[in-house]
């Protein structure tokens, strides 16, 4: 297997072929949210992100509502363009929904990817924690050893975008190791085996990874963007 899509056929025909991908396209509902970490009176701004996950709308808020953004959620699912390059996916999300909704608003889409296994689960990532979770990935580097070896990279992308315009999309990366075992309480997906420094995301506590992590560094990017736009 020398490339993502081989590795995903791999994953998802032998591995668990009694898994199935949810594509969203069924009737749209909505829960929406507003999840913020300072008081009311400080928030100036708000947008929409689209998102079933709300471990992820936690990481944004703690960025976004010290500048004054609430982040509101919406978590009524899109389809999911299947696309080797995660910034595609977001865009693609957010352009979708923007028109879907009719209003500005977000997404953010994440890929892992592990150097010895050729990027996979790359922008998979999702499905494949759903799929095989994180003791699926340290059986596949179970005789992976060197430390070198075990290298991995977080991508976040956060798409932007509004009714009948085109997506902007802001990226965050941070590159670090898949440990040998799970470690840590915290976090969520792939946090327990994603290191830096020899210590897993879920072993940080929430400022701790926010300093680093992949998703702050894309939402701080997003922030400072909207911002700017909005006061020229």
């Amino acid at each position: 297997m020398h490339n993502l899509k081989e590795l995903f056929v791999f994953i998802t025909r032998i591995v668990a072929p009694s898994v199935k991908r949810f594509l969203g396209t069924g009737t749209l509902y909505s829960i929406t949210m507003k999840v913020q970490v300072v008081p009311d009176e400080a928030m100036k701004y708000q947008i929409i992100f689209v998102t079933g996950n709300r471990h992820k709308v936690v990481e944004a808020a703690a960025i976004c509502a010290p500048r004054g953004i609430a982040i509101v959620q919406n978590n009524c699912g899109y389809p999911e363009l299947q696309d080797d390059d995660v910034a595609r996916v977001a865009a693609y999300g957010a352009e979708y929904m923007a028109n879907r909704l009719n209003c500005a608003l977000i997404v953010e889409d994440t890929g892992l990817y592990i150097d010895v296994l050729n990027g996979f689960p790359g922008p998979y990532a999702a499905y494949i924690y759903d799929t095989i979770g994180n003791t699926g990935i340290l059986a596949l580097m179970r005789d992976i050893r060197g430390s070198d070896d075990r290298r991995a990279t977080f991508r976040s992308i956060v798409g932007y975008c509004e009714p009948d315009m085109a997506p902007i999309t802001f990226e965050g990366t941070v590159t670090g190791r898949i440990a040998y075992e799970e470690r840590g309480e915290g976090g969520f997906g792939y946090d327990p085996i994603f290191e830096i420094d020899g210590v897993t995301f879920a072993s940080m506590n929430d400022d701790a990874k926010n300093e680093v992590s992949h998703r702050a560094k894309s939402f701080e990017k997003f922030a400072e963007w909207f911002l700017k736009r909005e006061n020229p």
